[in-house]
């Protein structure tokens, strides 16, 4: 049987396609049997409206529009409910004349990054928006006459806002040098300030310079996210408590307090971590892993003057090293703008989940969605991507958000506010006992931020739920409130701020803080965090309040007793009780004692208040309690202690074994084009001296094969001559399996058949799979290369590709 679901849109990276120059223009290639004549360039498509606070610059704007609407966008307040994106079209903006001496510079851009401020490039590549100034972030402190010994808050507010896509030449100086609390120097040359804690991440950002995550007077910063990047010259982290790198390059690094993980980090420092009390100095607090075991960049928004806007999703990458923008590892599917609903903060949960109905993605623009009922993402590798900290905000006790059981969803860029009615989830992964997964094409959550309390009161049991298999999760701060409106014990009353049931769950940048009782609960098996960040809830009025059982306190970080398989690297627990009682926590890690359930570089720290944290994972690594420095501190580089069993086989004499058999279903076989667009544009022709070439991509194709026994199966292509008398022939192919599954097998490569052979007018395999092989569904696709006579007549030339699948 032959199945054709709706199809998804072209895949391919932005911003790709060139006009047609002299020579051979343009081939274009229609799919699945139907002849699609090239068109004549079309006009750029109008712009969608995004709303009141969306604000696109581009490079015919003169320097001062642009700061003062930098400037307009970066003035909210802590828990202010207005929301700001700022995006810069391809090109470079302000003048470099100044990089050497910052003091001097002028036609910069320049401008502080605010609460609920989101500022993007609108390019392919980082590299497409040059900044030369700063989009920076500042500290805060007291007293502008003394601020070493003034330092509060310092950067231990300064959440929710973001950078991403875009490079920046720093030239940084002082935006109002008489503006109380905030760092009247600027920075050095080639320089730039990101002095910030949870919620601020730095994605795909080309720092042609120096970056410093710390205030000028040391002001302490509290943990952040660096991903997808480069920094070309040091990261200096001076008083960051903790920070997360990665799959990106940098220079060198300077400086760990408490706990500096990387991983697939270019010029990351050495794996070096202590086993001792904090005042040991012959060790560093590194965590590094030479590779990331999966990752996935966070979808965002592009445009370019011919297809006008876009949303680029990157796919998932496993074993990554280093930004795969720069590398040229990068793959991904640009969907045109037209395939999302853009939603306003007006719209109701209603609305909003009929156009997810309909089949459209999501894209919410920058403000507060009051919603009645949860938005529901039922479609399998559907797009909810938050613009400018949009936030979902639940009014009736309901979920603000939830993933059905489907495969390759992917929600990013969305802040979630408790509301004051309890709910029981907040954002929910999958059903209970979800069963669809793909490991190759994990649901994706990027950049999800939740609050309970803080902008206003609420209260929820578990902040975040995974059921489905194979989720990841990459930079979530899950916060339950320790100041703001309705921050108490008794008020914003939260569990649970993560909760995972599912199995081969992944979490890469993991800050959990302040829930009530256990923080993180991990029930499923092969589970993977690398970096957590989690602080004790400071509120508990006693240790009667806060008792787990006959335990003093709850585990932040709890692996359930029936968990054979999990590992974890760089952890940080910290305490603060604050209400002036002895208050303990018997661990801040509790995990079943198996060779099998890993911990590296694990660390408890009293930060402040009275009482501590007895152990760091069970019953091993000492006591951090109030006292002197080595006394508040402790470090585990490694857990469980060699000789550990594994856990025992099932099965035993007091046992018995049950066996029911369910029959196998049938299944079905089918493929579909993995487009919209069948049409397949080739590069301009170059000269190659005895031919001219034009190559391209073919548009995946996608196999799903679902059968009791997988038969063997195969698709095959095939051309015929192009317009105006052109052999098919001179038509090669390189397959290539996209995606793994259902058994796929690149098929051969052909050559163009420009001096021998027939090229593609000869069937020829796409991809196939052996008789016996697994289920699963796999994406082919294949390089396309046409070589023709240097004598050929310049014009366009269509051919159809026909495809035909066997099985």
């Amino acid at each position: 049987m032959v199945h054709h679901p709706r199809p998804p849109v072209t895949r391919a990276r932005p911003g790709t396609w060139r006009v047609p120059a002299a020579g051979l223009a343009a081939i274009a290639l229609a799919a699945a049997g139907s002849t699609l004549a090239a068109l004549p360039a079309a006009a750029a498509p109008a712009d969608p409206d995004f709303g009141p606070n969306v604000t696109i610059l581009d490079p015919t704007m003169s320097v001062d529009a642009i700061n003062a609407a930098l400037a307009a966008a970066s003035g909210e307040s802590e828990f202010s409910t207005a929301r700001h994106a700022i995006f810069f079209k391809p090109g470079t903006y302000g003048s470099a004349a100044g990089a050497a001496n910052p003091a001097t510079a002028t036609g910069i851009v320049l401008g502080t990054v605010g609460y609920y401020e989101t500022v993007g490039g609108l390019g392919a590549s980082p590299d497409a928006v040059v900044i030369n100034g700063a989009l920076h972030v500042d500290a805060v402190h007291g007293a502008e006459t003394d601020p070493w010994n003034h330092q509060s808050p310092g950067s231990l507010t300064q959440f929710w806002r973001s950078m991403s896509n875009l490079a920046i030449n720093p030239i940084q100086r002082p935006i109002n040098p008489g503006a109380p609390g905030i760092d009247p120097a600027g920075a050095d040359p080639h320089q730039l300030r990101w002095a910030v804690s949870q919620a601020a991440p730095l994605r795909r950002v080309d720092i042609q310079g120096n970056l410093t995550l710390m205030g000028r007077y040391g002001e302490y910063a509290s943990g952040g996210f660096l991903a997808d990047s480069k920094v070309s010259g040091q990261v200096l982290s001076g008083s960051q408590q903790q920070w997360y790198t990665r799959d990106s390059g940098i220079g060198t690094w300077n400086g760990g307090v408490w706990n500096m993980v990387f991983s697939g980090v270019q010029g990351a420092p050495a794996q070096d971590f202590p086993d001792s009390p904090s005042n040991d100095t012959a060790h560093n607090k590194f965590t590094t892993l030479g590779a990331t075991p999966i990752s996935r960049g966070a979808p965002f928004l592009t445009w370019n003057a011919t297809d006008g806007y876009a949303v680029y999703v990157p796919d998932a990458r496993t074993n990554t090293s280093g930004a795969g923008w720069q590398t040229g590892a990068e793959t991904g599917t640009s969907m045109p703008i037209g395939t999302f609903y853009i939603a306003k903060p007006a719209d109701s949960a209603a609305t909003i989940n009929a156009q997810l109905q309909a089949g459209k993605n999501l894209l919410l623009t920058p403000g507060v969605y009051s919603l009645d009922q949860a938005i529901n993402v039922t479609r399998a590798d559907t797009v909810v991507l938050g613009l400018g900290m949009a936030t979902l905000s639940p009014t009736n006790g309901n979920a603000a958000i939830t993933v059905g059981d489907v495969v390759g969803v992917k929600l990013a860029g969305i802040t979630v506010d408790a509301g004051a009615v309890t709910s029981p989830v907040l954002v929910q992964v999958g059903p209970a006992n979800a069963s669809h997964s793909n490991a190759a094409d994990p649901t994706t959550l990027s950049d999800v931020f939740v609050r309970i309390g803080g902008p206003h009161p609420g209260s929820v049991d578990t902040a975040i739920q995974v059921n489905s298999d194979n989720v990841l999760l990459d930079d979530i701060w899950s916060w339950r409130a320790d100041h703001g409106a309705g921050a108490g014990w008794a008020s914003n009353t939260a569990n649970h701020g993560l909760v995972v049931n599912g199995d081969n769950v992944t979490a890469t940048g993991l800050f959990v803080e302040h829930y009530q009782q256990n923080q993180v609960v991990w029930n499923g098996n092969g589970g993977t965090t690398i970096f957590y960040q989690s602080e004790t809830p400071y509120d508990p009025p006693s240790q009667a309040a806060y008792k787990n059982g006959t335990k003093n306190g709850y585990a932040s970080y709890k692996v359930s007793d029936n968990v054979t398989s999990h590992q974890a690297y760089g952890l940080g627990v910290y305490s603060y009780f604050s209400q002036g009682v002895d208050i303990r926590v018997d661990s801040a890690i509790e995990a079943p004692k198996w060779s099998t359930v890993q911990f590296h570089d694990a660390m408890a720290r009293f930060l402040n208040g009275s009482g501590g944290i007895n152990n760091v994972i069970n019953d091993a690594g000492g006591a951090a309690l109030q006292g002197n420095d080595a006394a508040a501190s402790k470090y585990l580089r490694s857990y469980p202690p060699a000789g550990t069993p594994e856990p025992p086989a099932t099965g035993g004499d007091n046992q018995q074994t049950i066996t029911a058999t369910v029959p196998e279903a049938p299944g079905e076989f089918s493929w579909t084009i993995d487009a919209t667009d069948h049409a397949v544009v080739l590069s301009d022709a170059a000269n190659m001296g005895s031919y001219l070439q034009s190559t391209g991509q073919l548009k995946p194709v996608k196999v799903s094969d679902t059968r009791a026994g997988g038969p063997a199966w195969s698709v095959s292509g095939q051309v015929g001559d192009f317009t105006g008398g052109l052999s098919g022939k001179y038509l090669g192919w390189t397959p290539m399996v996209l995606a793994p599954g259902a058994g796929a097998v690149a098929g051969g490569a052909v050559a163009p058949g420009i001096d021998a052979g027939n090229g593609l007018t000869a069937a020829s395999t796409l991809g196939s799979a052996p008789d016996g092989h697994a289920k699963g569904t796999a994406t082919l696709g294949s390089g396309l290369d046409l070589r023709v006579p240097v004598d050929t007549a310049p014009g366009t030339y269509t051919t159809t590709l026909t495809l035909t699948a066997l099985s």
